[in-house]
């Protein structure tokens, strides 16, 4: 084979993995990587920023089920990636972001766009390296590909200096992918299947909670065989929704800080709970030493870190979910929780969730439930954090897995759009919604850019409270009302920016235009569609659990007095 420089193979290799799409922003340090694309099958989405590619490869990733790649220069270009990378590292997500360095003469001398982009990004990422010879392009890529899929996903990262991109070598040698092996459960953890199981088969108000690791091992059927066995009600993670339908009789939606009244009460209640592939995180858990006190608590996790790190089990197992279900399917029985599940729905009847509304103007959750209720069941929905992520949480439920795409672990702001953009690339037949606030929405709103030149026909509803309304929401409750630092005033017009950059934008603040607007909206595909949403500021998220409290505390609706701060708001 005639010779070829390092970013040839590096681009020959991508394409052997089964990538077709590279989300990326350029530089010259990453120059010759770029210009080897040019003449690859790979499509190149140019992003606006580097954060806006790492969350494109994130949404990419979630919604496929398939590796999300990243590609930038050296120095800014790299280290503007680092709140992706946390991102999917949190939530595991498999994405690799490849970064160009400076040439390798250079490194340590404080060259032009030099950064240790190994030393800062090592605690965020699964893997990474730093590249010093062409001929370890290959092993390496193949190496951070299977580390980012495989296992727990996370993110991995590839540093190439230029005069390595720029290398050549006649070496390279394709090598045929090798296909990974299902593994099978070995003697231990089928013994700890079976002490899970006999513990599960002497419950009598069984909970299942599904994380989002449930669907990362696409065992949402084994998940909803167990709990029809069973006859046991189901609670999902935020991360979790999709994972078992929630629409289906025995699931009590979201539970945690802004979960449903009854999936929290049903913790305080359950004598077994069953968590399979969430990580009891303080979202949920708020309150280790009040969490579920009555029940035995059994844990299904592909970490072995993650048992035991937050709540000591009475029986676990640490496999893959999808294989360790199939095997716990096979020991347990049918329960008679028909009192139980009555109890829970005579909770629900009492406490249900409804979409606030007001005669001062129109609420958010009143936007998203209705924006919701003209979707198909199918459509794929992006979400900020904040206020209006917890009301998409509650009132958009998610018959499939991978249909719901959300900040869980790291929170963080303006993954809305540019996860929908990488949603609507991996998906082109999906009705995508990217559900954003307007503090958000304005940290990455240059990726309207993208989304436009690329006709991406998905929907961006900002929810603009004119304010950051959950810790608005904080100051109102805790702490006297003193309002500091979460007013957003000086917003733009969002229809008019839509509308510079060609696209089709609408303006609603009234309950007799909402229906129409959401129509018209809808019925757009010849590219993506703005949804300017003004809504009332003062609204407020419920329930709520604030944060080191149990759901023994959780408040149902707004307090007539200012509560004292909660344990964990330090």
């Amino acid at each position: 084979m005639n010779s070829l420089t390092g970013a040839q193979i590096l681009v020959r290799e991508l394409e052997a993995l089964g990538v077709t799409h590279v989300f990326g922003y350029p530089g010259g340090a990453a120059i010759n990587i770029f210009d080897a694309l040019y003449d690859s099958s790979i499509e190149l989405i140019l992003t606006r920023h580097e954060q806006g590619a790492a969350h494109m490869a994130d949404g990419y990733a979630r919604a496929s089920g398939k590796l999300g790649v990243v590609l930038v220069t050296s120095g800014p270009g790299a280290l503007n990636t680092v709140t992706g990378l946390l991102t999917a590292k949190m939530d595991s997500v498999p994405i690799l972001v490849i970064s160009g360095q400076t040439n390798r003469a250079n490194l340590g001398k404080d060259a032009f766009q030099e950064a240790d982009v190994f030393g800062v990004t090592m605690p965020l990422v699964k893997h990474s390296r730093l590249i010093l010879d062409a001929n370890d392009i290959a092993p390496s890529l193949r190496l951070a590909y299977q580390l980012a899929t495989s296992g727990r996903p996370g993110p991995v990262l590839l540093d190439l200096p230029k005069d390595v991109s720029a290398q050549r070598t006649s070496s390279y040698h394709p090598q045929p992918l090798e296909q990974t092996e299902q593994t099978l459960l070995d003697a231990q953890q089928r013994a700890d299947i079976l002490a899970m199981a006999a513990l599960i088969n002497n419950s009598q108000r069984p909970l299942l909670l599904v994380g989002h690791g449930a669907i990362i091992a696409n065992a949402s059927h084994e998940v909803r065989q167990l709990a029809e066995l069973l006859r046991t009600p189901v609670t999902n993670t935020l991360l979790g929704k999709g994972a078992f339908p929630e629409h289906h009789a025995l699931s009590l939606g979201m539970l945690g800080m802004h979960g449903n009244a009854y999936a929290n009460y049903a913790t305080t209640r359950c004598d077994l709970i069953l968590s399979i592939g969430s990580r009891f995180d303080d979202r949920i858990n708020g309150n280790n030493d009040a969490f579920c006190p009555l029940a035995k608590k059994l844990h299904i996790d592909i970490d072995q870190s993650e048992i035991g790190k937050v709540v000591t089990p009475d029986a676990a197992v640490c496999a893959d979910a999808k294989a360790a279900l199939q095997e716990l399917l096979k020991h347990v029985k049918t329960l008679n929780t028909t009192a139980w599940r009555q109890e829970l729905q005579d909770y629900r009847r009492r406490h249900p969730l409804e979409a606030s509304v007001s005669s001062s103007g129109l609420t958010a959750a009143r936007v998203i439930d209705a924006f919701y209720q003209a979707l198909p069941r199918d459509a794929i929905i992006t979400t900020d954090v904040g206020q209006h992520q917890m009301w998409a949480a509650q009132f958009c439920l998610s018959s499939e897995p991978r249909t719901w795409l959300s900040s869980g672990g790291a929170g963080t702001m303006g993954f809305g759009l540019p996860s929908a953009i990488g949603a609507q690339i991996a998906r082109p037949e999906a009705t995508v919604i990217a559900c954003v606030g307007d503090g958000g929405f304005q940290m990455v709103l240059g990726e309207l850019a993208t989304a436009a030149l690329n006709q991406l026909p998905l929907k961006i509803l900002i929810i603009d409270n004119r304010c950051l309304g959950m810790v608005r929401q904080w100051q109102e409750m805790f702490y006297d009302n003193r309002l500091s630092g979460v007013e957003l005033h000086g917003n733009p017009d969002f229809v008019t920016l839509g509308q510079a950059y060609g696209i089709r934008s609408y303006f609603v603040d009234q309950e007799a235009d909402l229906a129409n607007t959401i129509a018209l909206a809808l019925a757009y595909n010849d590219g993506p569609c703005l949804i300017h949403a003004s809504v009332l500021m003062e609204d407020n998220v419920f329930p709520m659990i604030p944060a080191g409290c149990s759901a023994d505390h959780i408040i149902l609706q707004k307090p007539t007095t200012a509560l004292p701060p909660p344990p964990g708001s330090t």
